[in-house]
């Protein structure tokens, strides 16, 4: 386990000032305030877990070559992510993407691809960006700027470099130091404190996936109750029938009723089943809550499916009303395909995994040189009401579809193809 110290960095001289912190001192930072479901088996206690889901391998937790042998590395799919990532990387340097979620969304798709394929070229790309970003020195006030952890915290366990350490622990110092929270979850716009503190669906990606991945890095359970207890929150004030999530709580313009944004629920599906892959890895009870959370959202998202492309509608429940959406799509069979790997839904939900990857490759196209781009990905969107979500315009070949896309081909590699 590597040693809790909080690198602290002042951007805007460009010095640093280090202090450590012990994980009791850590601790007493922090404001603590399904009929698809595989099941969770629970044992006596921690390393009772019995082996049996999908991606097992022998009698254990799944290793590195096991998650690697599970994915085909010579699939089709993961030939197809290969292609897609190798043409966005020639097209767009490093050091022109962006400290932000949307480039960040992608760099984390390189490093699952660089695990499974071992090209250094991918590797040589998202370190390049870091290395960009920590010379040049980043923001970070609010929940859109820790994503950028997480291909941190990759190359930290592939260098052991103390500078990728300092940027995921300085992610960790803000959440848990100097994020404000709003009823015990944290704030979305961080201390920007432009339009008060809310709670968006999107962040639980944002900031829980490094609370995850830094959990099982450390096999500190302390992260992964955070993340559980940050879920539990946001789920209890935007979770509602028919188990689909809002954007946002307490946000300052109208929201209207009956509203589900695709993405933001595909970031919700992606991340929780993520949590529980962790869990479940480390052989802990069953986490009866979290499953039934994503259990009554995945029944809602099989629901909304279009029959004809396998796609899901921009707003999820409003079908013809909006558009067909590709990062969202992509998400949410990435999500599934996750949450099937590691037992926690059963076949049931194979066919629609497969429906939704044929209507994502459908949008992948081909450029004048023969070369893989992913299409009719939503922009940006933020909070409003029904006619904001139908006028986010359509773009091609944007970060974070095309990371969304590279991480349903590699998920979903071996299982329906």
């Amino acid at each position: 386990m590597i040693p809790r110290t909080i690198y602290l960095r002042n951007d805007g001289e460009g010095h640093a000032l280090v202090r450590s912190l012990n994980v009791l001192a850590l601790v007493a930072l922090v404001a603590l305030g399904g009929s698809v479901l595989g099941g969770f088996a629970c044992g006596g206690g921690a390393k009772s877990e019995t082996w049996t889901f999908p991606d097992a391998c022998e009698s254990g937790p799944v290793d590195e070559a096991c998650f690697v042998s599970k994915r085909e590395p010579q699939s089709d799919r993961v030939g197809l992510a290969l292609e897609l990532a190798l043409r966005y990387m020639s097209v767009h340097p490093p050091a022109d993407e962006d400290w932000d979620w949307g480039p960040a969304t992608l760099m984390f798709s390189l490093t699952e691809l660089y695990r499974v394929t071992g090209d250094t070229r991918l590797l040589d790309y998202y370190q390049g960006w870091m290395d960009h970003h920590i010379a040049e020195g980043y923001d970070l006030y609010w929940s859109d700027h820790c994503p950028p952890s997480l291909t941190a915290l990759a190359l930290l366990q592939e260098t052991g470099d103390p500078a990728y350490e300092a940027v995921v622990l300085r992610v960790l110092t803000y959440l848990f130091d100097e994020a404000p929270r709003l009823e015990g979850g944290i704030s979305h716009m961080g201390t920007m404190d432009v339009v008060g503190d809310t709670l968006w669906l999107d962040s639980l990606f944002m900031f829980g996936m490094i609370l995850t991945r830094w959990g099982e890095h450390t096999d500190d359970r302390f992260f992964l109750d955070e993340i559980r207890e940050q879920f539990l929150l946001f789920a209890d004030l935007l979770q509602e029938p028919p188990g689909l999530l809002v954007h946002a709580y307490s946000w300052p313009t109208p929201q209207d009723p009956d509203v589900y944004w695709a993405r933001g629920n595909g970031w919700i599906t992606a991340s929780g089943f993520e949590y529980l892959r962790v869990k479940r890895n480390r052989g802990d009870r069953g986490d009866a809550a979290m499953e039934e959370l994503l259990g009554w959202q995945v029944e809602a998202i099989l629901q909304y499916q279009d029959a004809d492309t396998g796609l899901w509608w921009t707003v999820v429940n409003r079908p013809q009303e909006t558009y067909l959406e590709t990062s969202a799509s992509a998400l949410f069979a990435y999500g599934m395909a996750r949450g099937y790997r590691y037992g926690f839904l059963d076949d049931s939900v194979l066919p629609s995994i497969a429906s939704a990857m044929d209507g994502v490759e459908a949008r992948i196209l081909r450029d004048a040189s023969d070369l893989p781009y992913v299409s009719d990905i939503s922009g940006p969107t933020s909070v409003g009401d029904f006619r904001s979500y139908q006028n986010v315009d359509l773009g091609d070949d944007i970060s974070y579809g095309v990371g969304a896309v590279i991480l349903a081909l590699i998920e979903t590699s071996g299982l329906t193809e």
